[in-house]
């Protein structure tokens, strides 16, 4: 099924972008076609309906690119700040998509501010990863930043996005929200914090 995703998203990629640079009708009816296709393989892989899909693909425009969210991994007392997700009641390091106009230092502290009121500053690029390699399925193709960040103030506080704000040791992680953070990933970032000298990773 996981194969099935994938080839739909490569399919409705190339439709987009084959739309973008159509020079004429046919051609621009025939990338439809695929994207409709693909909107359609999409939907039974989730059990959905196509129409609706479709239109979800047809937002994109031009040339299409990978989506990009950003992650801050803030230590303090040796634990790590997580918050609970609001929309399926799990933990995940603060963070969301990348806005336009922020550098990818600057989303992510906003993010830690906005979805846990503390104040942190990003001091170390910790990975640039292909979130389908690590993550379930995802509609969008994504990459996912993380940043080593340090605590600068602030306190305890919740959003319209998060439910719990708290601090974890790394042997007390509690359950996650698989499409944003791993535990695998977690304590990658627990390494990088005791060894502050590991080389940013990829991929």
């Amino acid at each position: 099924m996981s194969n099935q995703i994938e080839w739909a998203k490569r399919i409705a990629g190339l439709a987009k972008t084959g739309q973008f640079f159509s020079k004429n009708h046919y051609d621009t009816e025939r990338y439809q076609q695929l994207l409709a296709i693909a909107a359609e393989m999409l939907a039974a892989a989730a059990d959905a309906e196509p129409a609706p899909v479709k239109l979800i693909l047809e937002r994109d425009d031009g040339y299409i690119t990978p989506k990009v969210d950003v992650r801050g991994a803030v230590f303090h007392d040796g634990k790590v700040l997580l918050v609970r997700e609001a929309v399926d009641g799990l933990w995940t390091l603060p963070g969301g998509w990348a806005d336009i106009g922020d550098a990818p230092s600057e989303a992510v502290e906003r993010e830690i501010l906005e979805e846990s009121g503390y104040q942190a500053k990003a001091v170390k690029l910790l990975a640039l990863e292909d979130r389908k390699r690590r993550h379930p399925p995802s509609l969008n193709e994504v990459y996912k930043v993380a940043f080593l960040c340090e605590l600068v103030g602030g306190e305890a506080r919740t959003s319209q996005e998060t439910t719990a704000v708290d601090w974890f040791a790394e042997d007390d992680i509690p359950l996650l929200s698989p499409g944003r953070v791993t535990l695998g990933q977690i304590k990658r970032w627990f390494d990088h914090w005791r060894r502050p000298d590991l080389p940013t990773e990829f991929d």
